[in-house]
């Protein structure tokens, strides 16, 4: 009898067409490597997929205030890579004394119904800001304090601007907790650079 037919008589033969268990096992490494490599490319892209904004806050009157903390912490909000850089009078809203006191001037402003005349009496700046303050309580929004906190709490990140803290002779102690201190310009522009948005407030 040939050997094809004592192979097809005897079921625990190997089937020459079949893989051995070396290449199967072979096969399932090649296949693990595989499977590794496309979950590694999906979580990059999934990084490369984080929107990127940065703010530049240059203003520290009380209106001037809220857009970019407003915008900052609904960014965040959603996921984003959020960094505010502030210089100038924006370091007034990372002051957290200052921060409590900013002013809304009436002089040269749009939205306040005053002639500049009038607007540039002396007291008028406390009587613009008193009536905005009031309209904030009446309404429940945030106050820039807070808008701080949540900004921070969410990841956020507020930057002083250090030439600017040593132009007005601010220490880094005077800011709220979690604020990045000792940040220059070339950081803000390189983060601007990669960023998806970038906005000057």
């Amino acid at each position: 009898m040939s050997s094809d037919a004592d192979a097809a008589a005897d079921p625990a033969a190997p089937d020459p067409d079949e893989p051995s268990r070396e290449e199967l096992a072979a096969q399932v490494e090649a296949l693990q490597e595989r499977v590794e490599h496309l979950e590694s490319g999906a979580a990059g892209d999934a990084a490369d997929d984080e929107k990127r904004m940065v703010i530049i806050a240059t203003k520290g009157t009380l209106d001037m205030a809220y857009p970019p903390l407003i915008l900052a912490s609904t960014a965040a909000a959603f996921g984003w890579d959020v960094t505010v850089f502030h210089t100038f009078w924006g370091l007034e809203i990372l002051h957290e004394e200052r921060s409590k006191e900013l002013q809304l001037s009436s002089v040269g402003n749009p939205n306040t119904p005053l002639p500049n005349a009038v607007a540039a009496l002396p007291g008028m700046d406390r009587l613009t800001t008193a009536m905005m303050n009031r309209q904030i309580d009446a309404v429940g929004t945030p106050t820039v304090d807070e808008l701080v906190d949540t900004c921070l709490d969410m990841g956020a990140d507020l930057q002083a601007c250090q030439m600017t803290m040593d132009l007005m002779d601010y220490d880094a102690d005077e800011f709220y907790d979690e604020v990045t201190t000792g940040v220059g310009a070339a950081s803000a522009l390189s983060e601007m650079a990669d960023a998806d948005i970038q906005l000057l407030v």
